[in-house]
């Protein structure tokens, strides 16, 4: 059972997420003069997506050193960990949010309001699903959103299979086919309906080329095949109509990541340019705002966002 704290506690600011992007906007206000600032965490850990994204490629600008994701995040906790009047609230998930920028959420065995002078909103972006492309065929176990097969490798250290077709040619659906083969899979190809890839050069250099793995750009999965596990993929040229088959276990989908912005609609909000929503004193940033391709462009933009918010708070 959960118990429900009734007492409606104001805080100055309330930031919900502990990604870079609410790190970099509690650590910036902090900064700015703000005294009492109360970060809400979902996860048991600070630091987001960073934790599971072991390659390197982060903190070039910001940092002037070439990191992987968990050395970025640890670098930018550390920084914001320690600011004065700064409470963690981690496994505390926001449930539900006012106009009156009155913020529910709920930890193990609790639920509590407070109410935020300032919020800001740093909540990051989920993943496209196969449901949402509508990809033909059976339902079989297998079919992973590319992100999720990065954290059971990377954090649960499970593989979830060994012969991989990815559909999406975005930066984690390339990431994630160096990082099976490394542990040994089999990348059967990278399945890409646009002309060209949408991930970052070096990474269709240093996540496919170099491994020998094929992309097929202007094809699409038109059926996945399975009873109880993905057995194969029928791929379609788009050009000509041409049809082949790929025997593969696993299916990972690396089609586009959309902003989880369902709080701010909730609470009636709009966003209204880079950090500004239409409700006053609710600003937004990171993923939550747009997707970003560098976390180094992230922290400097949710800095913004902390900064806007300490102005606002001084009126």
């Amino acid at each position: 059972m959960t118990a429900r704290d009734s007492r409606l506690v104001t805080r100055d600011l309330v930031v919900v997420g502990g990604g870079p992007a609410g790190l970099a906007a509690a650590l910036a206000a902090g900064k700015a003069g703000v005294k009492d600032i109360l970060l809400l965490e979902r996860d048991q850990y600070l630091g987001g997506i960073l934790n599971q994204c072991i390659h390197p490629g982060f903190g070039l600008h910001r940092y002037k050193e070439d990191l992987t994701g968990p050395e970025f995040a640890d670098r930018l906790i550390r920084e914001t960990i320690d600011l004065p009047g700064l409470e963690i609230s981690l496994k505390s998930f926001v449930v539900k949010l006012t106009g009156g920028r009155i913020v529910t959420y709920l930890k193990p065995g609790l639920m509590a309001e407070v109410k935020a002078r300032a919020l800001i909103m740093a909540t990051g972006c989920r993943e496209r699903t196969r449901e949402m492309i509508h990809i033909a065929g059976t339902r079989p176990a297998g079919i992973y959103p590319a992100g999720l097969a990065q954290k059971l490798i990377n954090i649960e250290g499970l593989l979830p299979g060994r012969e991989v077709v990815i559909i999406g040619s975005g930066d984690i659906g390339l990431i994630m086919a160096r990082r099976f083969t490394l542990e040994g899979a089999k990348v059967k190809a990278v399945i890409e309906i646009q002309k060209g890839s949408r991930g970052l050069v070096r990474n269709v250099v240093q996540c496919l080329e170099d491994f020998g793995i094929p992309l097929y750009l202007r094809h699409r999965v038109a059926l996945i095949h399975g009873r109880d596990r993905v057995e194969k993929v029928t791929v379609e040229n788009l050009d000509s109509g041409a049809r082949f088959e790929l025997s593969c276990d696993t299916v990972l989908v690396s089609v586009g990541l959309i902003q989880e912005n369902e709080l701010l609609e909730m609470a009636g909000a709009a966003l209204q340019g880079l950090n500004l929503t239409s409700l006053p004193g609710v600003f937004v940033c990171g993923n939550a705002y747009k997707v970003y391709d560098l976390v180094d462009t992230v922290a400097r933009d949710s800095e913004q966002a902390g900064q806007m918010a300490a102005e606002y708070l001084r009126k």
